[in-house]
């Protein structure tokens, strides 16, 4: 799964990156610990180009009546995520990519201390991601999910699981912008992509923050 990440690129940088137009109400950035529920950066297609916007992180269904009205659906599994009710109208027409910089996964000892990982590359990474609208009793409100799959044999030595890296050559077909044919992109990204390095237990708190918190631990 993916459940924290970091974003230090800033507004206009990204914005250039990605070839998008940006909101005025993007989150604000740097953020080394982006929890769940929060507001993240988003790029998704649009008819008159890409756009960068902020959505809620955590994908709310049609159906709900409120925001918790079920699961918290932060993650959509890529094996899945085109015939579960949830998500597969969104797999098929409102795919998105969200930018990080780095991502946090954990492990246990044998005390069971979870222990936390930063995984990251040497630039940005763009996640796979769907989004959807939801119409609640304040508005409308915009959010989205992480597409994960099953780990590399490098990441599966801290979990199972990771989320989809979508390369630059692939960000228009992964938006639908380059037709259709995207699901091969739903795999794990080559084994030398990402690096991790072990931090600091302060980043299990979701009040942490500051750049201490992807510096690798000291031994």
């Amino acid at each position: 799964m993916c459940g924290r990440f970091a974003i230090t690129l800033p507004n206009d940088a990204m914005a250039r990156l990605f070839d998008a137009a940006p909101a005025n109400d993007l989150p604000d950035i740097p953020n080394f610990n982006v929890c769940p529920t929060t507001r993240v950066h988003v790029v998704r297609a649009a008819e008159g180009g890409r756009q960068l916007l902020g959505m809620r992180w955590g994908f709310v269904p049609t159906w709900y009546k409120a925001v918790d009205d079920g699961p918290l659906l932060i993650n959509a599994r890529a094996e899945t995520i085109a015939t579960k009710p949830a998500f597969r109208a969104a797999c098929r027409a409102r795919r998105c990519l969200i930018p990080v910089s780095g991502f946090y996964e954990w492990t246990k000892d044998g005390e069971g201390v979870r222990w936390p990982w930063y995984i990251h590359a040497e630039g940005p990474l763009a996640l796979a991601g769907i989004w959807q609208d939801w119409d609640g009793p304040d508005g409308r409100l915009e959010t989205c999910a992480i597409v994960t799959t099953g780990a590399n044999r490098n990441m599966a030595r801290i979990h199972h699981r990771m989320p989809v890296v979508i390369g630059h050559e692939d960000w228009a077909l992964w938006l639908g912008e380059a037709g259709h044919g995207a699901a091969p992109l739903m795999s794990a990204p080559p084994e030398d992509l990402l690096s991790f390095h072990q931090v600091d237990r302060a980043v299990n708190s979701n009040r942490a923050s500051g750049p201490e918190l992807i510096e690798p631990l000291e031994p």
